[in-house]
């Protein structure tokens, strides 16, 4: 008789702890999905729990902590980058008037007689002025980029949307001597993006070609959409190459690089949700394009 109560005392222990493991696991998991939630969306609330288990609780309140501090330090972040969004469009809004009149008195001044030095000196001074201009517009047309968020999308013909791009350049592809070897499919390529955006993205690729070609240039589009183009560039090394979509880096031997245009067209084709990647072998340059279906 004592064996059994024994046995029957040993069961109803072991259930009440498997009860208890059940809902020590139950509240486990729902504190880990809620922290999980919590963590990606932008909310204010905080983990709940239905227990009385001072353990859990205790668990609890210290996420709620953390979280508090987590949401803190983004809710600061992305209010500094918004202002310094701000601060460099207008920064770059309000050079453009001073770096207009400059560029207006310059020109007046060539029209006067002058000497050989003082010529030399005010082609110095223009030439900086106009990297001045330069590296300005694209500071403000990179931020006015990541301020719009991703462009409207509709279904456009990549095949003809490159066509352009490249006759846009062709003069100045010319200067450099460079003659494109381009391959295209014979039918539209069809995609979702934006017609705007990809612009943008070839002209700035093509202006790196410009930068960098030994003197070629070799573009091929796919019928799946992948879009490569390639060059010879003696003057970079991996390492270089590795940080060409960075911001404001450049090469010594970049013709008036302001370090933006690769980084924007990262950046435009990501807001389409296409992908831009970039390689080097054997000296040459490929950037590689990839845009959703």
């Amino acid at each position: 008789m004592l064996t059994w109560c024994l046995f029957a005392l040993s069961v109803v222990v072991i259930f009440l702890l498997g009860l208890k493991i059940f809902s020590l696991k139950k509240n486990m998991d729902r504190v880990s999905s809620e922290f999980a939630r919590l963590l990606t969306e932008e909310t204010n609330g905080l983990i709940t729990v239905d227990t009385r288990n001072p353990e859990i609780r205790k668990l609890a309140r210290e996420l709620n902590e953390e979280l508090k501090t987590l949401k803190e330090q983004r809710r600061n972040y992305q209010n500094g980058d918004r202002e310094l969004k701000e601060a460099v469009t207008n920064i770059s809004h309000d050079l453009r008037t001073p770096l207009t009149a400059i560029s207006g008195y310059l020109e007046l001044l060539e029209e006067e007689e002058k000497s050989e030095t003082v010529e030399q000196y005010l082609s110095f001074i223009s030439g900086r002025t106009e990297a001045m201009k330069q590296l300005t517009e694209e500071l403000f047309r990179y931020t006015v980029v990541l301020s719009a968020g991703p462009p409207e999308l509709s279904e456009i013909d990549l095949r003809e949307v490159l066509e352009a791009s490249l006759l846009s350049f062709y003069g100045a592809l010319t200067e450099r001597k460079i003659t494109p070897e381009i391959h295209l499919p014979k039918e539209p390529v069809l995609r979702k993006g934006n017609r705007e955006a990809l612009s943008r993205v070839f002209g700035n690729i093509l202006s790196n070609v410009l930068k960098y070609s030994d003197g070629d240039l070799k573009v091929e589009l796919k019928e799946n959409g992948e879009l490569t183009f390639s060059n010879h560039a003696r003057d970079l090394d991996e390492v270089q190459v590795g940080k060409l979509f960075d911001r404001f880096f450049t090469v010594e031997t970049a013709r008036g690089s302001t370090g933006l245009g690769l980084s924007i067209a990262r950046t435009l084709m990501e807001q389409m949700g296409g992908k831009i990647v970039v390689g080097y072998e054997d000296g040459v340059l490929k950037i590689r394009l990839n845009v959703n279906e």
